[in-house]
């Protein structure tokens, strides 16, 4: 027998959804429907303009590396008509996703041991990513009762503070948002204690009132993270882009190029003809605003009233502690029972999230409506693992 493979690097958990999903995609294979809740990845795909210039490009051009200057500049356009904000092409990096983007930006803004500031509850990537570059991630913690915003006085009672700071707003999970006030709060006292502000802005143009607010209304050193995957649908063609000071855009730049090489060229001309569909993007944000009304009075009705209304994204972050202790559990044996993939609350939050669950509504209404139906017939038949008591149905 050989020695096998030595494992330096530090352990990070896995992600959880993922485990929702191989057991849904087994049923899929099987030929059993599955309603795929537990991703954030809208099933509508990319817009059809996106789709037919992928088409076109695809007849004449050999796809090798490529960095889209049209797609720079047109990006720095969308500053400007969206918020306001004068941002040169140059500052624009594009990026093999957004989590390409993040990577990039811990590596080359913090040095090793260093603490950088997340929001829990919080998209697990930001932690475990943190983690995996021997970076220490420093927990703000956001519950219901706070409407899962983080505020600039959590921020400051951070001691010491830390090295940078991670704000999404909306949220994963929560599709909690900060106005503008706190929005500018937030910038201020990074910029007045030396935090580095890492601002995810991959939900933005999905809210359901007021629109989001960029970071670089606030503040020109923010850097941005964003990507084509949630507004334009297009996840799987695994583009995105930051912002960054000028200053700092060749030297991140080579990180970039070094680790990702350039991003998926088909994407880059896709990308460029999604940005100029209007109708099409805010008709789907109107399916998700709709879904959105629909699942909270639906999980209403079933018992599961806990919950924050998401002011964007496409999330339902419930509480399901009358249901569980054990969100794991409860997702995988929803999932084999009906093919209802939900995302546990664990992968978001590792203290509190047993007792959560993520409901992803970019999906049809129609596809809302089953699996209500479903989570109807077979909740009140469940039985939680825990020893303590026996849980009443809803």
């Amino acid at each position: 027998m050989g020695k096998g493979i030595k494992v330096g690097g530090p352990a990070i958990p896995p992600f959880y959804a993922g485990e929702v999903g191989r057991l849904g995609a087994i049923r899929a294979r099987a030929g059993l429907p599955l309603l795929a809740m537990n991703f954030g990845q809208p099933t509508a795909g990319a817009p059809a303009a996106a789709i037919a210039a992928a088409h076109r490009i695809l007849d004449h051009d050999p796809l090798g590396y490529f960095e889209s200057a049209p797609l720079q500049e047109r990006l720095s356009r969308h500053y400007l008509e969206t918020y306001g904000v004068t941002v040169s092409p140059s500052r624009i990096l594009l990026t093999a996703g957004a989590s390409a983007g993040l990577v990039a930006a811990f590596a080359a803004l913090f040095r090793v041991g260093e603490a950088v500031a997340i929001v829990t509850p919080g998209y697990p990537a930001y932690r475990n990513t943190l983690r995996a570059m021997r970076l220490a991630p420093l927990e703000l913690r956001c519950d219901l009762e706070h409407g899962f915003r983080p505020t600039a006085d959590m921020l400051r009672q951070l001691d010491p503070s830390p090295a940078g700071f991670i704000l999404a707003s909306p949220a994963n999970p929560t599709g909690a948002m900060l106005d503008a006030r706190a929005m500018a709060e937030m910038t201020d006292t990074c910029c007045e204690l030396g935090i580095q502000l890492i601002s995810d802005e991959i939900y933005h143009g999905i809210t359901f009132g007021d629109r989001a607010h960029s970071a670089l209304e606030f503040d020109p050193e923010a850097i941005v993270i964003n990507s084509f995957s949630k507004l334009y649908r297009m996840p799987g063609w695994r583009l995105g882009w930051m912002v960054v000071p000028e200053a700092q855009a060749g030297f991140i730049s080579n990180y970039l190029i070094n680790m990702f090489l350039t991003p998926p060229t088909l994407a880059q001309h896709a990308a460029l003809a999604a940005m100029d569909v209007p109708d099409d993007l805010h008709a789907a944000v109107d399916t998700y605003r709709q879904n959105r009304n629909r699942l909270i009075a639906g999980l209403a009705a079933l018992g599961i009233s806990k919950v924050s209304a998401p002011d964007g994204a496409f999330y339902v972050y419930a509480d399901v502690d009358h249901l569980t202790q054990d969100s794991l559990a409860f997702c995988l044996r929803l999932v084999q029972d009906t093919g209802v993939a939900l995302a546990p609350g664990i992968d978001f939050d590792p203290q509190h999230g047993h007792r959560f669950i993520r409901l992803s509504f970019a999906i049809s209404p129609a596809e809302v409506e089953t699996a209500l139906d479903l989570l109807s017939a077979w909740l009140p038949n469940y039985q939680d693992a825990r020893t303590d008591d026996t849980l009443a149905s809803p």
